[in-house]
C-alpha cells in the first residue's frame, strides 16, 4: 500500500499536466489522474501526461461524471448510449497509455429528488458490459461511494455485485460522511473488492480539510483497511479551498505515510 495524491486536489490551482510536476516535487509517488474535460479524454493528452510523470506511478483515472457516465446506463437513447461508450473506451485507452489499472466510476446520479437506484439486476448487466470493455485494457472498474450517485447508501454495492461479481470499488471517506452512514460500514461492504481509497479530513465545523488537520482518527481508518485485506493505494483527495499552499499537502502526505507504516508495516 502506498499513499499518493489525486490531481483533483490541485483542480483550480494547476492544469492536469502541470499538477503532475508539482506532485513529483512533493514525492507523491503514486497518483490518481482526474480528467475533467473532453480535451483531456483524448489519447494525445494521455501521451502528454505520460511525458510529465517522471517517477510517478498512475494507479487510476477518474473522469467528470456528468460528461457521459449516466448515459452508460441508459440504452433507451441508443445514440447517447453509443456516444458514451465511445468516450468511455477512449478514456480506457488513455488509462492503458498511462499504465493505470483502475477506473474510478460514479455511474448514474440522482437527476430528480427522490430518485431510487434499486434495479440491481439491470445495473449488474450494464456493469458486466462495461467490465468486459475494461478487461480489454487491463483496467478494473471501481464503483465509488458518492452520496448523490449510484452508491449513495450502504447496501447498494453488495446487491449489485450479486449480478456483477467482477465489479471493484473505491472508498471515499468524505462522501461517506456526507451520506450519513458510518464510513466503516462502507469499507466492510466493499471488503476485498476495494482497490482505491480517497482520503480527506473534516474539521470541527464540518469543513473538508487535509488529513491530519481535522478530527478523523486515521489509525482507525488504516486499521479497518488492514482488517479487510486492503492491498490497493490511498490518495489525498480534497478541494481547492481545503489548503493554502503545497507545503501543507506535502505535510499531510508525510502524516498519512507515518500512520500507514505503523499500521501496515512496510508492505
Amino acid at each position: 500500500m502506498e499513499i499518493g495524491v489525486s490531481t483533483a486536489s490541485l483542480f483550480g490551482r494547476a492544469k492536469t499536466e502541470d499538477a503532475l510536476k508539482i506532485l513529483q516535487e512533493i514525492d507523491a509517488r503514486v497518483v490518481e489522474i482526474f480528467l475533467g474535460s473532453f480535451y483531456e479524454y483524448e489519447n494525445d493528452f494521455a501521451y502528454l501526461l505520460k511525458q510529465n510523470l517522471g517517477d510517478l506511478k498512475v494507479h487510476s483515472v477518474h473522469t467528470l461524471n456528468t460528461h457521459f457516465e449516466p448515459q452508460l446506463f441508459r440504452r433507451a437513447n441508443q445514440r447517447a448510449f453509443s456516444d458514451s461508450l465511445e468516450i468511455f473506451e477512449k478514456v480506457l485507452r488513455s488509462a492503458q497509455i498511462l499504465n493505470a489499472n483502475n477506473y474510478t466510476m460514479h455511474g448514474n446520479m440522482r437527476f430528480k429528488k427522490g430518485s431510487k437506484f434499486e434495479k440491481y439486476e439491470e445495473y449488474g448487466e450494464y456493469f458486466n458490459l462495461l467490465i468486459e470493455i475494461c478487461e480489454k485494457y487491463n483496467v478494473n472498474l471501481c464503483l465509488e461511494n458518492v452520496e448523490w450517485a449510484f452508491y449513495g447508501k450502504v447496501g447498494f454495492f453488495s446487491k449489485v455485485k450479486n449480478f456483477s461479481p467482477k465489479l471493484k470499488s473505491c472508498f471515499d471517506i468524505k462522501q461517506a460522511g456526507i451520506s450519513g452512514y458510518n464510513w466503516q460500514d462502507y469499507v466492510s461492504e466493499m471488503g476485498d473488492s476495494l482497490q482505491t481509497v480517497h482520503l480527506s479530513d473534516v474539521d470541527k465545523n464540518g469543513k473538508v480539510c487535509l488529513p491530519g488537520t481535522g478530527e478523523i482518527n486515521f489509525y482507525e481508518v488504516f486499521s479497518k483497511l488492514k482488517e479487510v485485506g486492503f492491498k490497493g493505494n490511498g490518495f489525498i483527495e480534497v478541494y481547492q479551498e481545503s489548503f493554502d499552499n503545497i507545503s501543507q499537502l506535502e505535510n499531510s502526505l508525510k502524516f498519512l505515510r507515518k500512520i500507514k507504516s505503523e499500521v501496515f508495516g512496510n508492505d
